[in-house]
């Protein structure tokens, strides 16, 4: 259409294009329970008297709840340097660089990302602007698929749920065959993994810690993997983990991704994240996404510019590594503030808060009658099994606590199993209080 319908004239001419008699029309399959017929705002009202009618509906929001619940989203601490500076106007309205020789501070803040990321995980090369851990280890499988030529991928069922979804939608996509290996005690099944294996395995995808908050044994999966000529993807959902666990690069690890949600960007109602993913430098020209890179002009100033654009928006669609075509370089920079701001001892003092924390509520709980479901070693995450998690959940919420993550819905012989999670945020008098209701729950 070439005009804006300002008159009833207008409008009944637009309706009559689009082929609809009212407006109403044009919201036909939305339940009517659900149309809420506009926001219930006095009209007339002054910007003043506008905000202090939204605070006192804000007000009715419950937001002094303590939180145990993690499994892929992580509630830490987030130095107020980390807003200050995302929120400056080069970098909270910049967007792709297309045109990179001019936006140097971009650059140098994903060039530092990706220094450090690489740091973190013990690879030689990482990227910048993958969507989230869950697709990030989805493009790890056609990363391996491309430098292997196989097309079976093997993944642990010890890893997130959701990312196994999202994993098997793109195999499905791209024609990859996709088996899935046990787990027992927490961790991968070596037996399974044996079992399965074979040398048309392109990749094994397995998350550390996982689901369940264990910590996987990466020496034995990585000499199982290899010895096939496959590859060894590791996913790191808790991105803190690596500040206190040995990094997959040190156990071999050819591909590393995950999601980078918990160094310095907020759960935010799920979102938008930050994907990690990290290689080898001889599979760098298979990395989907953009990578940043250091120079020099001719007049020998350091300069930043973009080394590889393996994404569609960039080059020919039949040669792009990825479709990805989003940019997550704002997370990445609230993530290079994060660790910038911490250091590496800062870090290290994090994950040891959290470390010592979940310890100190695992054993409470079990110490009041809580059940032990895994033995295996765990960072910040961890299983018990309760009477009634269903029930125990509920009384945790009704006095201001968020409690674990019930399993059963994800695996049947977890049933009133719940996976709690502990960072430096939560206070021993929460703990405490955690463990006097289930003691005192009947």
């Amino acid at each position: 259409m070439d005009f804006i319908p300002n008159t009833e004239s207008d409008r009944e001419e637009m309706l009559k294009v689009i082929g609809v008699d009212t407006v109403s029309d044009l919201f036909g399959d939305i339940p009517s329970s659900l149309l809420t017929g506009g926001l219930r705002i006095p009209s007339g009202l002054s910007e003043m008297e506008v905000k202090d009618l939204l605070r006192k509906i804000s007000e009715k929001n419950r937001t002094e709840f303590s939180s145990f619940l993690g499994a892929g989203s992580y509630r830490h601490f987030i130095p107020s340097v980390v807003n200050h500076i995302i929120s400056r106007s080069e970098f909270y309205t910049a967007y792709t660089p297309y045109q990179p020789e001019v936006s140097q501070g971009m650059l140098q803040a994903i060039y530092e990302y990706q220094t450090m990321i690489c740091s973190l995980t013990g690879m030689e090369v990482a990227n910048a602007s993958m969507y989230d851990g869950a697709s990030a280890l989805a493009e790890s499988c056609i990363m391996a698929a491309n430098i292997t030529k196989k097309k079976e991928i093997l993944i642990s069922n010890s890893v997130h749920p959701d990312y196994r979804e999202v994993v098997r939608t793109y195999c499905e996509a791209h024609g990859f065959s996709l088996v899935e290996i046990d787990f027992m005690d927490g961790v991968t099944s070596v037996n399974k993994l044996k079992a399965k294996i074979s040398d048309k395995t392109a990749a094994f995808l397995v998350q550390s810690p996982n689901f369940f908050g264990c910590i996987e044994d990466l020496h034995k999966i990585e000499q199982i993997v290899h010895s096939y000529g496959a590859l060894l993807n590791v996913c790191v959902v808790e991105a803190t983990s690596l500040g206190v666990l040995k990094s997959p690069g040190s156990f071999g690890a050819d591909i590393v991704v995950g999601e980078g949600q918990g160094l310095g960007n907020s759960v935010s109602f799920g979102g938008p994240y930050l994907g990690v993913m990290a290689t080898k430098k001889k599979f760098v020209r298979h990395l989907p996404g953009r990578i940043v890179g250091g120079t020099t002009d001719k007049e020998g100033r350091k300069g930043y510019i973009l080394n590889l654009q393996a994404r569609e928006q960039h080059i020919r669609r039949e040669r792009a590594s990825s479709n990805i075509c989003s940019n997550q370089a704002l997370n990445a920079l609230a993530a290079t503030v994060y660790m910038s701001s911490l250091g590496k001892n800062g870090l290290r003092n994090v994950t040891s808060l959290c470390l010592q924390k979940a310890h100190y509520l695992y054993n409470s709980l079990l110490e009041a009658g809580a059940e032990v479901v895994f033995s295996a070693k765990f960072y910040n995450e961890f299983v018990v099994r309760v009477e009634n998690a269903k029930k125990f959940n509920l009384e945790l919420l009704n006095n201001g606590i968020i409690g674990g993550l019930e399993l059963g819905k994800y695996h049947a012989s977890l049933l009133d199993c719940m996976l709690f999670c502990v960072t430096e945020l939560n206070t021993r008098e929460d703990m405490d209080k955690v463990v006097d209701i289930f003691r005192n729950l009947g």
